[in-house]
């Protein structure tokens, strides 16, 4: 099994990635997180990955950290939940936010999520909330105001999908105005100035 890969980032896309290994181009399933680590293409990179094998494919998923990876882990062990809807799940919320939701059962903040519907919702709060409440609790302990921001962003992010963008989109114009902004932005300013421009998926 492959467990990590190190090499050239040749191609990148918020959904997916182009690495060059010794002169082998691998293509790897990312999620959006991990997306925003990268560094520019043409440059070095190393991804913890996570192989996949099926009887008719073979795909590899990576990861910026091994928590991520630990956590798509855990959600694709959940009946009815495969690794693309995994990959979705942590996309459509930063993973401190995703173990707060889980742990504090937030049915609506999950099913909030593209391609996670109530019933999904419930179960992963039922499989996953008693293995990682203890560790969402110190994370929202240490993690104070980048919290507060992930939620405003991921909040944002949804919001933007319910109203028919594709998440990839959504997650890049939400980020762009986070970062140009010199205050802290309500969800609704985020939403309000992220549409400018911005054309349905």
């Amino acid at each position: 099994m492959i467990a990590f890969l190190e090499g050239i980032l040749v191609e990148k896309q918020p959904t997916h990635v182009l690495l060059n290994v010794g002169g082998v181009g691998y293509e790897v399933t990312i999620t959006l997180t991990t997306y925003e680590e990268l560094p520019p293409t043409g440059q070095h990179t190393h991804l913890i990955t996570y192989h996949h094998v099926r009887d008719d494919a073979e795909v590899l998923y990576g990861f910026s950290s091994v928590d991520e990876r630990a956590f798509f882990e855990r959600l694709i062990e959940i009946s009815g939940i495969g690794p693309a809807t995994a990959i979705g799940i942590l996309s459509g919320l930063p993973l401190v936010s995703l173990r707060a939701a889980i742990v504090s059962e937030d049915v609506k903040r999950l099913s909030s999520i593209k391609g996670v519907g109530k019933k999904t919702a419930e179960r992963i709060i039922v499989e996953l909330k008693d293995r990682i409440s203890m560790l969402a609790t110190a994370e929202e302990k240490s993690a104070g105001a980048i919290s507060a921001e992930d939620k405003v962003l991921s909040d944002a992010v949804l919001a933007l999908v319910a109203l028919g963008y594709k998440n990839a989109e959504a997650f890049s114009a939400v980020k762009r105005v986070i970062a140009a902004s010199d205050r802290s932005l309500a969800v609704e300013e985020v939403v309000r100035l992220a549409l400018t421009g911005m054309q349905p998926g």
